[in-house]
């Protein structure tokens, strides 16, 4: 069998950790013939590929960004709309290659797309790619554990600089929509106040708990911030700096903030991650053996398994209200501002 592999959307710690696990599992224990294609699906359309062996495959364990290099190409969606003329465009690129499989690395997007090339008839398996790790059908996905420690190892030391200087300091982590990296890196980094897009905020309530802890001889706070936060009434916020003036006007407690920003995606995968994206890529050489395309690997539990790319597509995951660190934040007195 010949596969080829993608990867699609923004640069995630552990994607060439992934692309070995695939390639590697493939070429060695399957006897497939492995290809890589370049700048993610705009590679297909233009053929854009490379041979990958053995030792092509060999030292990117622990590299970050991917050798593939990866594209946001809005273009190529126009291209898959289900009528004769474009599907007939990527159905030929997929003929042309020789292909018999696409391995397809990416987030909520490049599964949805996936799915749509499924539904051409094309055979593709997806591996789902994100720090925000909003991927539904998974219980957790690659570069997600990289992301939490950079942004609590900055949340560490943010905690020397305001207790310096009694200071607020508000930390912006990314998340536009689900704020698991928020939740995970704030309740690891000791914050005392974590906002979440998917519970809303109420700055007065947020105020109310930095200034309750300056009354108990507390002089300083940290607040941890996903990006993409609104209100409970649903605005957005636009960023720490708004939080931060917020906060300082109404308190009158020196305020300043840090956003974190792509820091948190790049540099080398953590061990969890370079192991994490082994198994899911090497669960994806077995499930193309087995011809059982049309599915995205995941983490069910600690088990590796698989789900239909049908049911993924189009949906996030999203941290419950009454998630376990959330519960057990508030019993700390940790404010979520709500």
């Amino acid at each position: 069998m010949k596969i080829g592999i993608l990867s699609s959307g923004g640069d995630c710690p552990g994607i060439n950790a992934t692309i070995r696990g695939v390639g590697k599992t493939a070429i060695m224990h399957y006897n497939m013939e492995v290809i890589g294609i370049h700048n993610g699906f705009s590679g297909i359309l233009h053929k854009d590929v490379q041979a990958l062996d053995e030792r092509s495959l060999s030292g990117i364990l622990n590299l970050g960004g991917t050798i593939l290099g990866t594209s946001r190409e809005k273009a190529f969606r126009k291209l898959i709309i289900p009528d004769d003329s474009h599907s007939s465009i990527i159905s030929e690129r997929y003929a042309e290659l020789e292909l018999d499989c696409l391995v397809c690395i990416g987030g909520n997007g490049t599964q949805k797309t996936s799915n749509l090339l499924s539904e051409l008839g094309l055979n593709v398996i997806g591996i789902p790619k994100t720090i925000d790790n909003d991927v539904w059908g998974t219980d957790i996905t690659f570069g997600f554990d990289t992301a939490v420690n950079i942004a609590t190892e900055a949340i560490d030391r943010l905690h020397s600089t305001a207790n310096a200087h009694k200071r607020v300091m508000v930390v912006e982590v990314m998340g536009h929509h689900a704020g698991w990296i928020a939740l995970y890196a704030g309740m690891a980094g000791g914050a005392d106040v974590i906002l979440l897009p998917e519970l809303g905020f109420d700055i007065d309530k947020v105020n109310a708990a930095i200034t309750e802890r300056a009354a108990k001889g507390k002089p300083y706070s940290i607040v941890v911030a996903a990006e993409g936060l609104r209100t409970a009434r649903g605005e957005t916020t636009h960023n720490a700096g708004y939080i931060a003036s917020k906060i300082e006007k109404a308190t009158g407690i020196e305020t300043r903030e840090t956003v974190l920003g792509y820091i948190q995606r790049g540099g080398n995968p953590s061990p969890f991650d370079r192991n994490l994206a082994t198994r899911l890529g090497g669960h994806a050489s077995e499930l193309i053996a087995g011809r059982r395309f049309g599915r995205m690997v995941r983490m069910n539990g600690d088990e590796v398994s698989s789900i239909p790319l049908s049911e993924v597509a189009g949906k996030l995951k999203l941290v419950p209200p009454h998630h376990d660190l959330i519960i057990q934040g508030g019993r700390m007195g940790i404010s979520f501002g709500i």
